[in-house]
This record gives C-alpha cells, structure tokens and sequence, in this order.
C-alpha cells in the first residue's frame, strides 16, 4: 500500500530545519478512526441533542482520543468551554447553551460551582459533555448533592486500543505530516510500543524531528533509536 521510498520525503530547504512547535492533528469527524473501543463514545457524540442525560462523561486513557471528541462536539453544539472554578461563571454560560468541560479530573474543580453548572443545564434544557481520565466515582468529591448528579450522568469509557487500531492511528498521524511510512516498518514500531495513542503520538514526532534534523529517511534502524530512548526514560521514572 506505502511506498517504503516516500519516507525519504523531499522537503524544501526551509522544511528541513526542525522547527519548535507541535504538530496539530487533523480533528475533523471525517479524520476520526472509528474502531469497537471507540464506538460508544462516538456513537454518542452523533447522537447529540437526543441525549438520554443531558450531562455525558466519556472517560479513557491520555491519548485515546477523548479530546478529538470533545472538538467534535464542541464544533456539532455550539459548546462554550467553561472550567467549574469557585466563584467562576460557569453555571452562567451553562445557562445560555451548550457547554464543554475537558480534563475534569486533572484541571479540578470546585463542587458547588460544578454542581450549579449541572442544575443550569438541567433546568434550561441544555447539555453538558465533560472528559476525564478517571471515572466519576473516583473523582475527589465531597459535596453529596453533586456525587448524586454526577450518578446520574450518562457516563462512556474508551477501553485501549489494540494492534489494529494503533496500526491505523500511526498511518494517520504519519500521513498528517505528508510522511508515508512502509506497513513494515508501522508493524515493527506497534509490536515494540507501550500500548496507548499518547506513546504513538511521541513516537511520531520524535521520528519526523530526528529525520528532519539529520536529514535522513525515517528507518527501522531509526525507529529502534527512539523506541529504545522512550523505554529506557520510562524505566528510570
């Protein structure tokens, strides 16, 4: 399917220089891969507005593609992105349309003004989509009136994805890059790989930056480099 030569890419001379950014994926509906992990969540997602709760929670690991959703939805709903803060204005904005909340477990919140948040959108008939490594119930809530509304969110988990599926997201994240990687080599790096698109994602970048700066296609014998460079930083956290 890839020609293994095209990943000697011929850049102009200013690609070539490694420039200090990160690369953005493409986030559209249509760049999404759609695999059984995956199918709850973006089931619900198209489901929008017709949903049975108006508070939803997708749950998964960092790089599932929680985020990749989130901007879905934001985009099909009109969604303002609001954070649960004391004293913030959140439960405001909740009650003139659609809101987001992204990373709820990691950037926190204040329970009082998540649980005002939830009652404006209850009570003005709109929707809330909330993103969150961690399930609700592990969340470090103490007030019990939110513990309760949070029970009664609709609430979708993203399991890990498996050989198939990375296979696919690292032709993809290659392909953002005009990067077309030979099947063999994608293998080689999915059969080697810590299990998670987060670990993907770095691969990716760390390959197209190494290319880059030396100038050089993107190899096995590259490949191998940065696999092992990433193995051996995960051994000494």
């Amino acid at each position: 399917m890839n020609d293994p030569k095209k990943a000697g890419f011929k850049r102009s001379a200013a690609e070539q220089l490694p420039l200090a950014f990160t690369h953005d994926s493409a986030r559209g509906r249509e760049d999404l891969l759609v695999s059984e992990r995956l199918a709850a969540a973006v089931s619900i997602v198209d489901a929008w507005p017709n949903w049975s709760s108006p508070v939803v929670i997708i749950t998964g690991p960092a790089g599932s593609g929680k985020s990749h959703l989130a901007h879905i939805w934001k985009e099909l709903s009109g969604a303002t992105a609001i954070n649960a803060q004391a004293e913030g204005d959140g439960a405001l904005v909740a009650a003139a349309g659609p809101v987001l909340i992204e990373d709820a477990d990691r950037r926190g919140f204040d329970d009082r003004e998540l649980f005002h948040v939830i009652n404006s959108v209850r009570e003005n008939g709109f929707s809330l989509l909330m993103t969150s490594r961690l399930w609700p119930m592990s969340w470090p809530v103490e007030l019990p009136d939110l513990r309760s509304r949070l029970k009664a969110a609709t609430t979708v988990e993203i399991g890990e994805p498996d050989d198939t599926f990375l296979t696919q997201f690292i032709i993809k994240l290659f392909a953002d890059r005009q990067l077309y990687i030979d099947d063999k080599l994608v293998l080689y790096i999915v059969h080697r790989m810590e299990r998670s698109l987060q670990a993907a994602q770095t691969i990716v970048e760390r390959l197209d930056m190494l290319a880059l700066s030396r100038g050089t296609r993107i190899t096995r014998t590259l490949a191998a480099e940065v696999l092992n460079e990433l193995e051996g930083s995960a051994t000494l956290e």
